[in-house]
């Protein structure tokens, strides 16, 4: 296998494959995320919307919290990271398409799940096998850009079903405000675009299985493993990643759905499909710009200051995207919300696996991954209930404040000392 790629001199081939795995999975799983709040409103009433988003969101997070926990350990175990991806792939890949033949809204809510669960499986191994793959001066850049990649793919989703909805449905609906409601021809369009994004997910399969490869940890690449080796399976991970982690979930207990920013634009100006795609969109075209960047500035400014601005970044928008007048300044607002992702994705994972041995990614990566999700649940649904009884404005300020208190835990616990732990 080569080292690296022509086009990308920096990055081993495995991680710009695993890019590609992340990118085509995207552009499927996005040619049908977005438009779902949509998709919800020819199933439900419009009221209840908001807390079918909450729970899909939550319920198909924690669901797959559990298994990215367990899967990072097997992967650990065995050595072999390739295996588990394939699966979890593969199962989002058969179950994303079925969306296209529900009649009610739990219905969305099951497979949404499924498609979950596939990503609960695949994401520690994945995860960890960049890690594998990387030197540790790098791995900032290396999980940016595989950030950066499914970014992309989340960027191009969209656009493909705005052309196929427009072709569908006609100018005239497509970017006229005051649709807030799923009618019969709208609901049968979504459904033949939902069966058509099964094909980007084929194309994920074809790269995954024939370019991407296995990387043996440091535990795994020796010949045999003795009686005395065994045992440093069961070392435990280092205090101040599980500090790191407490503050990683608390944040996350106020980290709603970002398809809230998208359904809170198009439900306070009445907008049409058109405008909640270009918001979506909008919204990757910024987290695309500042991906890079930010894996950057966290290799050679450090990962917490790096975290601890992009927790700012978050605070900023949720405290004020209820208070602005007009659409311009909210889509602003969800265009700076793209660089709290640049300055977080990538630098969260990196500093995850600088805490840990490279034979403990895995399982460190799944009680990363495991505590966002498990967050998820209560963040999303609480969200969606607060927003249907009180209003989006406190469901977004209550989100704020927290994200305010883990930003000062953060900068409390973790303190200005350098990492120990740097281990490729």
């Amino acid at each position: 296998m080569k080292t690296t790629l022509r086009f990308w001199k920096t990055l081993p081939a495995n991680v710009v494959m695993l890019g590609l795995v992340s990118f085509f999975t995207d552009v499927s799983s996005e040619m049908i995320y977005p438009l779902l709040p949509f998709f919800f409103t020819g199933l439900v009433p419009i009221s209840a919307a908001a807390i079918y988003i909450g729970l899909m969101d939550g319920l198909g997070e924690t669901l797959a919290s559990l298994l990215k926990i367990y899967s990072g350990r097997l992967s650990d175990a065995s050595g072999k990271r390739k295996p588990l991806a394939v699966l979890g792939y593969g199962i989002s890949t058969l179950g994303r398409p079925l969306i296209a033949l529900v009649t009610a809204g739990w219905h969305v809510i099951a497979l949404r799940a499924l498609d979950r669960v596939g990503k609960g499986i695949r994401t520690s191994p994945r995860d960890a096998l960049i890690g594998d793959s990387i030197q540790p001066e790098d791995r900032g850049l290396a999980y940016s850009f595989h950030r950066m990649m499914d970014h992309s793919g989340a960027f191009l989703g969209p656009l493909l079903a705005a052309l196929f909805l427009y072709l569908w449905l006609g100018q005239t609906f497509f970017w006229g405000k005051g649709a807030t409601a799923a009618g019969p021809q709208e609901m049968q369009a979504l459904r033949w675009l939902f069966l058509i994004a099964f094909l980007p997910g084929l194309i994920c399969m074809f790269v995954l299985f024939r370019k991407v490869h296995d990387i043996g940890t440091a535990q795994h690449s020796k010949p045999c493993i003795t009686t005395e080796q065994a045992p440093s399976f069961k070392k435990p991970l280092p205090k101040r990643f599980y500090l790191y982690l407490t503050t990683v979930t608390l944040f996350s207990l106020g980290n709603s759905s970002d398809l809230f920013l998208i359904f809170y634009a198009q439900t306070r100006f009445e907008l049409g499909l058109g405008y909640a795609i270009a918001l979506w969109t909008l919204l990757h075209v910024s987290k695309i710009v500042f991906s890079l960047p930010g894996g950057r500035l966290s290799d050679k400014l450090g990962r917490r200051v790096t975290i601890v601005a992009g927790w700012l970044v978050y605070i900023l928008v949720y405290a004020f995207i209820t208070l602005v007048p007009d659409l311009r300044m909210v889509a602003a607002l969800i265009f700076l919300y793209g660089l709290y992702y640049g300055l977080t994705e990538g630098a969260e994972r990196a500093l995850v696996a600088d805490y840990v041995e490279s034979f403990q990614r895995g399982r460190a990566f799944g009680y990363y991954h495991g505590a966002i999700g498990l967050a998820a649940l209560p963040a999303s649904l609480l969200f969606g209930l607060f927003w249907a009884r009180i209003g989006p404005r406190t469901a977004f300020l209550i989100s704020a404040g927290l994200a305010a208190t883990a930003t000062t835990l953060l900068i409390i616990v973790l303190g200005k000392k350098p990492l120990a732990n740097n281990n490729p």
